[in-house]
């Protein structure tokens, strides 16, 4: 058994207890409902044993029938801890102005931080924030609920559709969600849309224009899909077609895949370093040197201090720099040809854009030569297929 904070608070006093019968005496204190603990014989053949400062003076009658002698031979605890603070009252009123200091020093707003604003300036964040009392050297518990903050910035804010209002240790974080306005680009001229790639229709939507064509369609590159035009020979009209046409286009893509590939591994070797992190600046404290692996890879992990809750503006870093080998592993062909397939698929996905959908996949031609693999395949894929062409006549098509 251990001192418990309880034990702590009441005073430890370690005790030494010679001569009579040890163990009748320790075992008659236990019975009598006596805290004793960490007993242990020294090499004198005497007794040793931790209690609180109360059941300490609670001992006599027992050392009077086992005929026993006891000394102290340590102090610790609140009890304690107080007459040293009252020998040097100097330190402990430091001690105590330290951590009022600390207190009131964490409960400082000692900077705002703007994220997610692209038009509207930080400027005028700041100046509504402090419109609502959130400004540099605030006290915090001054402050307003978080939410209520939020509603009350954003109302001073029109061109915001959100705010956020956070508090992260000594710091205030808001975060803004512009509104969306419509893109005021240049006006723009009549117009077709046309096919981009040779494609069966699976999706037309027209907005504006006239429809030419429909779902499960063949059409050609160049085709068009929504006409500009509008109205018969005689009456003609021409307007900025919009719309939406998604198609069936089939993309053929030439894939070289190695057998092998380079993978890393960790170790198991490592060295640490320490740092002390204060105001967002980091100070080594230890693990100086250079580091003694060719590769490797450095994790940081970051310890804030916080006080009753309060996220103070100190704490440390663990800086792991962990040994690394890149050892080479081989492929069967089935592995190498799955890989080749995915890198054309993400190659593809780029290109076609993230509304795209792969709808089938058909290797055409696979062939193994010098440590690689040669493969042809096939993608069918649904993807937007519009692009615009100008209307540069008001003729028929």
């Amino acid at each position: 058994m251990k001192g418990t904070w309880l034990h702590w608070m009441k005073g430890i006093v370690t005790v030494r207890a010679r001569g009579g019968e040890l163990e009748s005496f320790v075992n008659q204190a236990l019975q009598g409902g006596l805290t004793l603990w960490s007993i242990r014989r020294t090499s004198e053949g005497q007794l040793e044993f931790e209690t609180t400062v109360g059941h300490f003076f609670r001992l006599r009658p027992y050392l009077k029938r086992t005929s026993c002698r006891v000394h102290v031979t340590g102090r610790n605890g609140m009890p304690f801890w107080i007459l040293k603070v009252r020998r040097r009252v100097f330190f402990g009123v430091g001690l105590l102005l330290f951590f009022v200091g600390l207190y009131l020093l964490s409960s400082l707003v000692w900077n705002v931080q703007i994220s997610g604003n692209i038009r509207i300036s930080d400027e005028q964040i700041l100046k509504a924030a402090e419109a609502e009392g959130v400004h540099q050297l605030q006290w915090s518990f001054k402050l307003q609920d978080p939410a209520v903050l939020s509603k009350k910035i954003a109302a001073r804010l029109p061109d915001a559709s959100w705010v956020g209002v956070e508090k992260k240790g000594t710091s205030i974080v808001i975060n803004i969600v512009e509104s969306t306005k419509p893109n005021e680009g240049p006006l723009l001229s009549p117009r077709h849309l046309i096919a981009t790639d040779d494609a069966v229709i699976t999706d037309i939507q027209a907005d504006t224009g006239r429809p030419v064509v429909k779902r499960n369609m063949r059409v050609k590159k160049g085709d068009i899909l929504i006409s500009g035009s509008l109205g018969d020979e005689t009456n003609i009209q021409t307007v900025i077609a919009k719309g939406k046409v998604r198609g069936i286009v089939w993309h053929e893509y030439d894939v070289v895949s190695p057998l092998t590939e380079k993978v890393k591994v960790y170790t198991g070797l490592s060295t640490t370093k320490w740092h002390v992190v204060a105001g967002g600046r980091a100070l080594q404290v230890s693990g100086f040197g250079k580091t003694p692996y060719t590769d490797y890879e450095v994790v940081q992990r970051e310890e804030q201090l916080s006080w009753h809750g309060i996220k103070l503006p100190f704490g440390r870093m663990k800086e792991s720099v962990l040994e690394v080998r890149v050892d080479e592993r081989k492929l069967t062909e089935e592995e190498a040809v799955t890989k080749g397939i995915q890198q054309a698929k993400a190659d593809l996905m780029t290109k076609a854009g993230a509304d795209a959908v792969i709808v089938a996949e058909k290797l055409l031609h696979e062939k193994t030569d010098n440590g690689k693999v040669y493969l042809k395949v096939l993608l069918e894929v649904e993807q937007s297929i519009v692009t615009e062409m100008p209307i540069v006549s008001t003729q028929g098509e």
